[in-house]
């Protein structure tokens, strides 16, 4: 058998397609560190915080780790956990800095964005880290608004060049904002955080149903999430919500909550159905969490919802806005679909001529002829091209497989 080089060069082609774009498998930072005891403590904490989801979500990026025994001045202080989360996530700088980078910054200097930046719990540009490139090889970290140059690089412990490094540094970071007391959120009035922020029609709505504000406030503490519509879509419902039972305007509220902490990287990565504040039983009142390309959908029988924005997001509590309400199909119907217009009427037949003498036997006017209407013999001519293109094309198959067998 001979080898067929076009055939050859297919499969490596549709080989060479499958290994591009074969999804790869993502970066697991817990599961990095697990290999390295002596940064178990760290590793513990970005479990606690949640901060290990969001980087695992997360390509481009580093990770600033500190050795178990240079941990016990951040554990000493005894700070709530959402304050170890912005303390922690100040170690996670959104860019990609290996060993080498290190030590090739421009100008011996850089401004490094982390996760404390970008989740918005940072005041003004607190959330950035200064790196700067000293002599004899070494390279300093601080906080932008600590006064001092606070640890130094010791060593790359892991790295997935341009998507991951992982390297550990002298002592935590001191950063006054990043270690500010902050209320917990228990200790946050639910309904007036988001009042002031766009969600006041559902959050007036919520404090006038006391059984619903209770299941909500009740579940803050072991974990909540809150998918609040904005005002002008919930005003809209209103004439709706009025009409339903106290019963069934409870649930509907009850349905925005869902009694688990998921911040916006753990909603991407847990896609599928959710159970929420009003679930009882054979009464499911669930919906679907699903991705669609970078936005986050809320899938119900009845409406698909996207998440618009982030209130608040302080573990164990975060509130997201979303601009549909959450219709579940336990109190509503999907409408019926728009049935499709009936068809016209055909058009009577013309009369037949009557054989027959005298007046009125006349036969009806013939019907113009339509584009479409083509003469008897045109029509028979247009059938025999059809045969004979037919023909030609079995002659051409079978003229084919003669030649392959006549080729070596």
């Amino acid at each position: 058998m001979q080898h067929n080089p076009t055939a050859t060069a297919i499969a490596a082609a549709t080989l060479t397609l499958f290994l591009l774009t074969t999804p790869t498998t993502a970066n697991n930072i817990t599961k990095i560190l697990e290999k390295y005891p002596q940064f178990s403590i760290f590793n513990h904490y970005l479990t606690v915080t949640h901060l290990a989801a969001d980087i695992n979500s997360r390509q481009t990026i580093t990770v600033c780790v500190v050795e178990d025994k240079d941990m016990s001045d951040l554990l000493s202080k005894n700070l709530p956990i959402n304050t170890i989360q912005n303390i922690l996530s100040l170690h996670v700088l959104l860019d990609y800095y290996g060993a080498k980078k290190l030590h090739e910054i421009t100008n011996g200097t850089a401004l490094a964005a982390t996760l404390y930046q970008a989740t918005g719990s940072a005041p003004g540009a607190s959330g950035f880290v200064n790196i700067t490139d000293f002599k004899a090889g070494k390279v300093g970290f601080s906080a932008v608004d600590s006064p001092t140059t606070d640890a130094f690089f010791v060593k790359s412990v892991d790295e997935i060049p341009y998507n991951l490094s992982v390297i550990q540094i002298s002592q935590i970071l001191q950063s006054a904002e990043a270690s500010a007391p902050t209320p917990s959120p228990a200790e946050m009035n639910l309904t007036s955080l988001m009042s002031k922020q766009g969600c006041k029609v559902f959050a007036d709505t919520l404090s006038n149903s006391s059984d619903a504000l209770k299941a909500f406030e009740d579940n803050i503490e072991g974990g909540l999430s809150v998918f609040c519509p904005a005002d002008d879509v919930f005003k809209q419902f209103l004439p709706k919500f009025k009409n339903l039972t106290a019963d069934e305007q409870t649930s509907l509220l009850c349905y925005h909550g869902i009694p688990v902490y998921q911040s916006m990287s753990m909603l991407k990565s847990n896609n599928g159905v959710m159970n929420t504040l009003a679930t009882d039983g054979a009464n499911k009142f669930d919906f679907v969490v699903q991705n669609d390309g970078q936005d986050i959908t809320l899938q119900t029988k009845i409406v698909t919802a996207k998440i618009t924005g982030t209130l608040v997001d302080e573990d164990p509590l975060v509130v997201y806005t979303v601009d549909k309400v959450l219709l579940p199909k336990e109190l509503f119907k999907a409408e019926a679909p728009t049935p499709a217009p009936a068809p016209a009427p055909a058009a009577a037949p013309p009369k037949k001529s009557k054989s027959g003498k005298g007046k009125g036997n006349y036969a009806s006017p013939p019907q113009p002829e339509s584009p479409d209407s083509q003469p008897s013999d045109q029509v028979a001519d247009q059938k025999g091209d059809a045969g004979f293109n037919g023909g030609r094309f079995v002659a051409a198959v079978a003229l084919s497989l003669w030649l392959g067998l006549l080729s070596p």
